[in-house]
């Protein structure tokens, strides 16, 4: 594509002189720009996208793609018929998790904390992975009667450890001739769960399903079911099927999937992720000027050079391509240089961040600020390849100019005034 005579005239340009050291500065910053504005912008797009997937792996694994709801005051009755049902006559659904959830108030001494109650059996919390990895140091066959299994920041808020007691009340009591009397019961902690996601750790409650709907006194019934997918591509057309199946089982509910119920925050994550590109976008596109600017001197400083190779016999064509081998040359090996850092900081973006946290002695990372406990960072090809096109395409746009401008060069004029 390009002639040996005009590499060669080309990398005798891009090696300043002593006396162009100001063009060579440039230059420099041509390559630095380029190389941190790809670098950052691989590397925030990459922790959007991992906080995004992270928090959609934790919410599916501890949730489900699908939720069950049963509508007030008429509770699953025959959730055992449902759940078989869905199983085995709907091939997308995996499992199928009914349980007792509501809201309590739990109290330890002097200490209250609003929490979510989880009554479900031992063997479905077996079932998913993110579950049972949570569950990881925990003996199964504790979990029955009036056990309790507590986020791990949930106990440290409430001050208890294994063994502790602690009470749960829940405001729809039974009903006295004084007055409605708050139901309220002790149990025993006899280990924690930590799921990685402050939300879940740091509110929720497992408790025995029996143990769930003697408290709520519901008898043998559930006030929902947590469905997961094999595959969630076709959820729609899922959920439609699970309704239909639902009703024809003589239940009523409600059947929603987590895209609604997460859609407001997913919707901020995914519209944040946009913006931070394209404000991201403008530090390529500064450095990119930053090699019109270089360019642009160059062409000043190097006349009577242009006009030699003119009057001896080079083309416009070629005194153009010499610039545009050297404006291309900063925009690839900056983009090059910013996607290995890019991709070198997102591969050890956690040990950096542990790194920056023991030199500031804070908490760069808040689990109660940001949901999770460890930065994320998830790298997609199509976003490096992304960002990696758009660096070399405003680079080599950013060349066009200077270079049009050496070729219009005349040669004559250019002697004259040297």
């Amino acid at each position: 594509m390009f002639s040996k005579f005009e590499n060669m005239v080309a990398g005798r340009y891009l090696r300043a002189k002593r006396k162009e050291g100001f063009i060579s500065v440039i230059t420099s910053f041509a390559f630095i720009g380029i190389a941190l504005g790809v670098a950052t912008l691989i590397i925030v797009t990459s922790v959007m996208n991992g906080f995004k997937a992270e928090l959609l792996g934790r919410i599916l694994g501890i949730n489900g793609h699908i939720s069950i709801a049963a509508i007030r005051n008429t509770p699953f009755d025959n959730y055992k018929e449902a759940v078989k049902m869905l199983e085995t006559q709907i091939p997308e659904v995996k499992v199928a998790i009914p349980m007792v959830e509501k809201q309590l108030l739990a109290t330890a001494g002097n200490t209250a904390e609003g929490v979510m109650v989880r009554g479900v059996n031992a063997n479905d919390i077996q079932k998913k992975q993110v579950l049972r990895d949570g569950f990881k140091d925990f003996d199964f066959a504790d979990f029955e009667g009036d056990n309790v299994v507590l986020g791990s920041r949930l106990a440290n808020k409430l001050g208890v450890t294994i063994g502790d007691e602690i009470t749960l009340l829940s405001p729809n009591g039974k009903i006295t001739m004084f007055g409605t009397v708050p139901r309220m019961k002790s149990y025993q902690v006899v280990g924690t769960f930590n799921f990685g996601m402050y939300e879940y750790d740091a509110n929720f409650i497992f408790l025995p399903l029996e143990a769930a709907q003697k408290f709520f006194s519901l008898g043998d019934s559930v006030t929902g079911i947590d469905v997961t997918l094999r595959d969630d591509s076709n959820i729609d057309n899922t959920r439609r099927l699970i309704t239909a199946a639902i009703e024809s089982s003589g239940n009523k509910a409600f059947v929603y999937d987590y895209r609604q119920t997460n859609s407001a925050f997913f919707n901020a994550v995914d519209v944040e992720r946009n913006v931070m590109f394209i404000v991201l976008t403008l530090i390529i596109l500064v450095a990119a000027f930053n090699i019109i600017t270089g360019l642009i001197m160059l062409v000043k400083d190097k006349g009577r050079d242009i006009a030699v190779l003119r009057t001896m016999g080079a083309t416009k064509g070629m005194v153009m391509r010499i610039f545009f081998i050297d404006g291309a040359f900063i925009g690839f090996v900056g983009t090059a240089i910013g996607v290995a850092l890019g991709l070198l900081f997102c591969d050890n973006i956690e040990n950096i961040r542990q790194f920056l946290q023991t030199i500031s002695g804070r908490d760069l990372f808040a689990a109660e600020i940001y949901f999770l406990s460890q930065l994320p960072a998830k790298v997609e090809s199509e976003v490096v390849l992304s960002v990696a096109g758009i660096s070399l395409l405003l680079s080599f746009l950013a060349t066009l100019y200077p270079a049009y401008r050496a070729a219009k060069m005349d040669p004559v004029e250019a002697l004259r005034y040297e």
